[in-house]
């Protein structure tokens, strides 16, 4: 193995064929040296010098080329190796200038903080990291992580609430806990719904919410000027009294504030199954449906606490992709349920699907966040008994849910950003004002914070998303329609026909590493300069920049803000809106698509029209946006899974179709079935389904349905550990 100055000047010389600017690969350089030099840093020395003989260049430039971003609310990424991956050092660098920012706001006084994590492991099942070489964090749990920040509080004299080895703390949960508690901050170990080998860490505030501008700006700073991390040993920390473990009454707290947000008591029928997909939803989504009365059945498959998530497809644990909750589907086909629901590892975002005539084969409709947090909107606003209801939501959630509130006679705030910390703001700003903007309202008005990546509130006693809280007052809904002999889809299907149909679509672009985050922002740069005058054939009205000082936001406060305010808005006029802006947590770009359907008209009719224009206008978009940073793909190859980054999309579309092309016109299914699936494993385990939807519309331009479904019926056979269903990422509508 390479001495480390060899690896140095191999990496200057590698790094400078590497499509990235200079100034990435100088940063890199500079803190790849720090790491092979510095004593602190030894115990990383075998995975650097290993990943350079093996001639890993771009993944070493990503790692090293800057410091993990101390986002509006925290760190998250890759675990691994590098300044810009979350690991101990990472972690502890925020932990630490958390530590001292609380200690800078608050003064001297006894400071107290609560750490949750979740169940993530580290296993590197993407295989970034050398086997079989000294690996720090290989193995690591949330709960290291967590006991890791537990000593750096400790260390400043601020007391840790951590909950007892074996058991964990969901994001809901902690956001209620710091206000039962009466702490000053939180801290969340966990990725969400991200890849098994992401983790991270967020960052909450005395009132259970997350910092906005410009607060979260002055708390990064102090971050980022972190040189030395302090840590008090465990033991020495619980012998203070500075370590100290929650009990239950934390938790039966939190379960009877999601038990009161039901609305009726009456209507506790029905069968429902759920899965937590491998996370925490046992312990807030499913207690509070099975204690409310309802006949709940887990999902066996993904009942189990496991940070890997094995048995979700695509190892995406995430209520957005329809995928995940397959299984439960089939298992609610045995037990003659008629109602699915599932949440994110971290038990925040609810997830939805309804057993109705219209799904394919008359069975499984998935609901998506927008439609989700319509129909809460109509029970809360209908049923709530409030005498002036609020409902607030993010701009990129869907015009419906405006239209279901003020049509049920609620107010709304709903031009706040991304995020739903602002949703918590708009809450503080109620409990201490008495009013948000030009809205007068109190706490006790508020009905629903929604966003459109399947985020519902129901209680302000939490200033965060809760899937638990959504989950009741829905499955009292599905109730209530089913003494109707209707379910959740004949509601929102009345909610289009009374308020219009609204459709609704969000594509991600991924784009990774430094060259990807350079291309994201070039992509908002190129199009905040020279905006489109039509998308999909519509002309483009007004364009809306976020950060425009004189907008609806008002002067930048801070660069948290500036980053948070990186929003695009191409308004169609009365057709619809197209929204584009760089995920806060993921290396994407996000393209919100909205368009209206004809009030009056019959819903199904124009679900069907309206959505097939949402389609046509993100993929128009997308191929323009991506053309002006010099990335040509045909349109068939955007039908591939938004989970694959753009450069296995260019891959698909470069080699494997060519290839398969040939295949079809000269193998046996069988065999071209086989190659299918060695060739799409370079994709993941379910490389196949990943591309699929992409392979269909590449067949359908070139007449070759018959052939390829004959291949892919191979492909996705068990052998090759995929299982044969529908494609990934279909609505199932």
């Amino acid at each position: 193995m390479s001495a480390p100055r060899e690896v140095l000047d191999r990496a200057r010389e590698e790094f400078g064929r590497l499509s990235v600017p200079e100034a990435a690969r100088e940063a890199a350089l500079v803190y790849l040296e720090r790491w092979l030099s510095e004593p602190g840093y030894l115990a990383w020395q075998a995975q650097i010098l290993g990943l350079a003989e093996a001639g890993r260049w771009a993944t070493l430039l990503d790692s090293f080329y800057q410091v993990l971003p101390f986002g509006t609310g925290g760190r998250r990424g890759t675990v691994g190796v590098g300044p810009n991956r979350f690991n101990p050092w990472s972690l502890g660098a925020s932990v630490q200038g958390h530590a001292t920012w609380l200690r800078r706001t608050h003064g001297d006084r006894p400071l107290s903080v609560v750490v949750a994590y979740d169940v993530r492991e580290f296993r590197d099942v993407r295989g970034q990291m050398i086997p079989g070489l000294a690996n720090p964090v290989l193995g690591m749990h949330s709960r290291h992580f967590a006991e890791i920040a537990a000593e750096i509080y400790a260390a400043a004299d601020i007391a840790v609430h951590i909950p007892p080895p074996g058991s964990y703390l969901s994001t809901p949960e902690l956001s209620f806990a710091i206000r039962m508690l009466g702490a000053d901050a939180g801290l969340m170990v966990s990725a969400s719904h991200n890849p098994p080998d992401d983790n991270g860490g967020k960052f909450y505030d005395g009132r259970g919410g997350q910092e906005v501008p410009p607060r979260d700006e002055e708390m990064a700073r102090e971050v980022e000027a972190v040189a030395h991390i302090e840590r008090m040993p465990w033991d020495r920390a619980r012998a203070a009294s500075l370590i100290r473990e929650i009990g239950p009454e934390v938790h039966e707290a939190y379960i009877q504030v999601n038990l009161a947000c039901g609305l009726d008591a009456s209507a506790r029928q029905g069968r429902i199954v759920f899965t937590a997909l491998h996370g925490l939803g046992r312990q807030t989504v499913a207690e509070v449906l099975t204690r409310a009365g309802f006949d709940l059945h887990l999902e066996p498959t993904q009942k189990e606490y496991d940070g890997l998530f094995p048995a979700v497809p695509f190892r995406a644990p995430n209520p957005e992709v329809p995928a995940s909750m397959e299984a439960a589907c089939a298992y609610a086909d045995t037990v003659d349920a008629d109602l699915v629901m599932s949440c994110d590892p971290d038990a925040d975002r609810l997830g939805v699907m309804v057993r109705h005539p219209l799904g394919p084969g008359g069975r499984w409709i998935f609901l998506s966040g927008n439609e989700i947090a319509a129909l809460a909107c109509h029970q809360v606003v209908s049923r709530g008994g409030r005498p002036h209801p609020l409902v607030v939501h993010t701009e990129v959630t869907s015009s419906l849910v405006t239209r279901v509130a003020r049509a049920g006679g609620a107010r709304t705030i709903s031009h706040l950003l991304v995020g739903f910390k602002y949703i918590g703001d708009v809450l503080d700003h109620l409990d201490r004002e008495g009013a948000f903007g030009e809205v007068r309202a109190s706490l006790a008005d508020f009905a629903l914070g929604a966003e459109e990546s399947h985020g519902l509130l129901l209680s302000p006693e939490v200033r965060d998303k809760d899937a638990a809280g959504g989950a009741l007052v829905l499955a009292e809904l599905a109730s209530i329609e089913r003494q109707r002999g209707r379910t959740l889809y004949d509601c929102l299907t009345e909610l289009w026909r009374r308020v219009g149909y609204v459709g609704n679509t969000l594509r991600s672009v991924v784009m990774q590493g430094a060259e990807g985050k350079a291309r994201i922002a070039s992509m908002m740069e190129r199009l905040r300069a020279s905006p489109p005058g039509q998308i999909g054939g519509l002309t483009v009205t007004a364009v809306r920049d976020r950060q425009d000082p004189q907008g609806v936001f008002g002067p930048i406060l801070s660069e948290t803000d500036r980053a948070s305010r990186n929003v695009l808005v191409f308004e169609l006029g009365e057709e619809g809106r197209v929204i584009l802006r760089p995920s806060g947590t993921e290396p994407k770009s996000k393209v919100y698509v909205e368009c209206f359907g004809i009030r009056g008209a019959d819903p199904l009719q124009e679900r069907q029209r309206v959505d097939a224009e949402v389609e046509a206008l993100a993929e128009s978009f997308l191929l323009d946006a991506l053309a002006r940073v010099g990335l040509e793909l045909p349109a068939w190859a955007l039908r591939a899974n938004d989970l694959l980054p753009i450069e296995q999309k260019r891959l698909l579309a470069s080699e494997i179709v060519p290839e398969l092309a040939e295949q079809l016109d000269s193998a046996e299914p069988e065999l071209s079935g086989r190659w299918l699936r060695r060739r799409a494993a370079a994709f993941g385990r379910d490389g196949v389904r990943l591309i699929t939807p992409a392979l269909r519309a590449w067949a359908a331009d070139q007449g070759q349905v018959g052939r390829l479904d004959e291949v892919l019926r191979v492909a996705l056979s068990p052998e090759g550990g995929s299982a044969a269903g529908p494609a990934p990422g279909a609505s199932g509508r």
